[in-house]
């Protein structure tokens, strides 16, 4: 007899769920304030109450097959006692599970009186806890309410189009060409403190006063070669069209003439003027890829702008703008004597499948 290879191993327990139990595993794979752990195992038993085979189901969820068979078994042995850990060595526990569930349900869905979120210790204050009884549920449950961190989607209609063109263009950029990416960085303020800075000491950081005086305003226009890391750098009072003008000829006297040049831009519309139109039809090696609008992350030479920040900007002290753009220019010919390039590794796809996963998990919260 023939024997196929699904039918092989040792036949399975079956699983059958009453509605109480399938409505109470159901509950632990979407309910918030449910370990991740305990979510899994309610995902494989109602996976395997359904039908499928355990190789099915790891399958589907991305785990080892043993791991399937352990809990699949645990669940037929001891039922919905069988998926939580069994009590571990050592004194008794003081805090319930309900007081537990209070703690993450109070943290993901309710506001403190008079403040935007949670401390550890208005929350131990309005829970009866001890403050760091609230600090390991925190961290048992990875809730961090003191921290926020800013997003914005893009709802450019051509998102998908561009990122794929930027994504192909980092990834596998074209023969005799170069990519460069492009921007302005407007508005450096020329900065000096209103007191002489005291300088580092053992035990004791830099200070400065926190007032300062402003001696006037410059913009740097930036190209960042994604092959070598080198960056075209020129410095302009303002970043008008004709500004952007004269850094378009200046990259093309910098670059080889036998080498096309891919620019990544953003959407300024400085970049897209009937002078820079013209310039652009005169100079035919010369290819603009526009960023989605609010996709500046694309870029890279925001992150070279990041480090000429914190690098040399933020903590400096300039008494005019031309010794401001005096420093600009140095710390740019000191990167360009040892250049790092960023090295982009996640394509197209990757990036759509990580901002659709974070997009369902924001649905799945309920906001």
């Amino acid at each position: 007899m023939e024997v196929r290879m699904a039918d092989r191993g040792r036949r399975k327990a079956p699983l059958v769920l009453t509605d109480e139990e399938r409505l109470t595993l159901e509950s632990l794979t979407w309910r918030r304030k449910t370990a991740q752990a305990l979510a899994l195992r309610a995902r494989i038993v109602l996976a395997c109450a359904s039908g499928k085979k355990n190789a099915e189901v790891a399958a589907e969820l991305k785990v080892h097959p043993a791991t399937v068979g352990k809990w699949r078994g645990r669940f037929v042995e001891d039922r919905l006692d069988g998926l939580f850990d069994e009590p571990r060595p050592g004194p008794a526990r003081t805090i319930t599970d309900d007081q537990v569930e209070k703690v993450v349900i109070k943290t993901l869905e309710e506001k403190p009186l008079g403040a935007t979120h949670w401390s550890s210790r208005s929350m131990a204050a309005a829970t009866g806890m001890s403050q760091s009884a609230i600090v390991r549920i925190w961290d048992a449950f990875g809730l961090q309410p003191w921290r926020a961190e800013s997003f914005k989607l893009s709802t450019d209609p051509l998102f998908i189009d561009k990122l794929y063109d930027i994504c192909g263009l980092y990834l596998d950029p074209p023969e005799r060409a170069v990519v460069l990416c492009v921007d302005e960085k407007s508005q450096i303020q020329a900065l000096d403190r209103a007191q002489p800075i005291f300088p580092l000491m053992p035990g004791t950081p830099e200070r400065r006063s926190h007032d300062y005086k402003r001696h006037g305003t410059t913009s740097l226009f930036a190209a960042f070669d994604m092959a070598t890391g080198k960056v075209i750098g020129s410095m302009h009072r303002r970043h008008r069209a004709i500004e952007f003008k004269k850094f378009l000829d200046k990259i093309d006297t910098e670059v080889p003439e036998h080498l096309d040049v891919h620019l990544v831009l953003d959407n300024y519309g400085t970049h897209k003027t009937p002078l820079i139109h013209r310039w652009l039809l005169r100079h035919p090696r010369f290819h603009l890829h526009f960023t989605p609008t609010s996709g500046s992350w694309l870029n890279m030479v925001e992150r070279w702008f990041a480090e000429l920040t914190n690098k040399k900007i933020r903590r400096g002290a300039h008494r005019s703008v031309p010794q401001l753009e005096h420093d600009i220019r140095d710390w740019i010919e000191t990167w360009n004597d040892n250049p790092r390039p960023y090295v982009w590794v996640k394509p197209a796809e990757q990036i759509l499948a990580s901002i659709g996963r974070y997009c369902q998990r924001i649905y799945d919260s309920g906001h």
